[in-house]
């Protein structure tokens, strides 16, 4: 009985090694193809990572800021001298690029409002420097381009014997009147300013930000144009700008201190002014 009890015992053993292994093998499979499933996500990832290895440039927020800013001004300053200034075609222009690269640098396209939004600690101090020089190009790119449409048309007007075509820009100031043009840019700037501090910081929405913006140029342009008009003269409002227009030189430093100093103070005013009613209003709510 004994020696029937150890050979049925043997063969019960033996019977069930055979489960052991299949288990083992079921396992080693879905192990295996748990490994092939996985194979594909490593691979677009490294395809994924190499391509973002080429394109290093757009992994570098600063860099494209920059671009942003420096197109952006392009655009606008282009349509300012192809539009003769009005301040209807600024309201639409600026819109535009805001639109268009607000989401990427912040649309300011104007280093006043860069100087602005730095004197209230609203950017760094590299970041502005940064910002200006690629407007200040941008600009100066616009008028460059302009002008060398304007050659071929000039020399088709010679050989046709006609008038040839200029580009639109500035009045020099009046004379004993600089002041004046000087006080018309600072208010202008700062209601402008005023209003995209506000956009800046309040408003979220894209469209409703670009358009606020252009609104915002828009009654600047109005108020200062409306003073500079009895001069016979231009309101701006950008710096950049009104190097397309060729309303800097340095003949004279009135140019300089109207489109320059009289912008960047009149933005700085006009953010500081939105800094403290904003604040002044947070506290009366807290």
């Amino acid at each position: 009985m004994a020696t029937k009890k150890a050979a049925s015992t043997v063969k019960k053993s033996t019977a069930k090694a055979p489960v052991a292994k299949k288990q083992t093998s079921t396992s080693t499979k879905v192990t295996t193809l748990k490994a092939v499933e996985s194979r594909p996500t490593h691979s677009a990832a490294a395809v994924s990572s190499s391509s973002s290895r080429r394109f290093g440039l757009v992994r570098t927020p600063l860099a494209a800021a920059l671009i942003a800013e420096f197109v952006g001004t392009f655009i606008f300053a282009a349509v300012l001298v192809a539009g003769q200034g009005q301040p209807i075609l600024a309201l639409f222009a600026l819109a535009g690029v805001v639109f268009a690269v607000g989401s990427i640098s912040g649309g300011y396209v104007n280093p006043a409002l860069v100087v602005g939004a730095w004197a209230t600690r609203r950017m760094s101090g590299l970041r502005a420097i940064a910002y200006i020089v690629a407007q200040i190009l941008g600009a100066m790119l616009a008028l460059v381009v302009l002008n060398a449409f304007l050659g071929g048309v000039a020399q088709q007007a010679t050989d046709q014997l006609s008038q040839a075509p200029s580009l639109f820009k500035a009045a020099a100031l009046p004379e004993g009147k600089e002041w004046y043009i000087f006080l018309s840019e600072f208010l202008g700037t700062m209601i402008f300013a005023f209003v995209a501090a506000g956009a800046f910081r309040e408003v979220r929405d894209r469209t409703a930000k670009s358009f606020t913006l252009g609104l915002g140029v828009f009654l600047g342009l109005m108020v200062a144009g409306s003073v500079a008009v009895f001069f016979s003269a231009n309101a701006i409002l950008n710096p950049a700008v009104a190097i397309s227009l060729q309303a800097i030189n340095f003949s004279s430093v009135w140019p300089i201190a109207v489109y320059v100093i009289g912008s960047i103070l009149g933005a700085v005013a006009g953010f500081g002014l939105y800094h403290l009613v904003s604040t002044a209003q947070k506290d009366a709510t807290a």
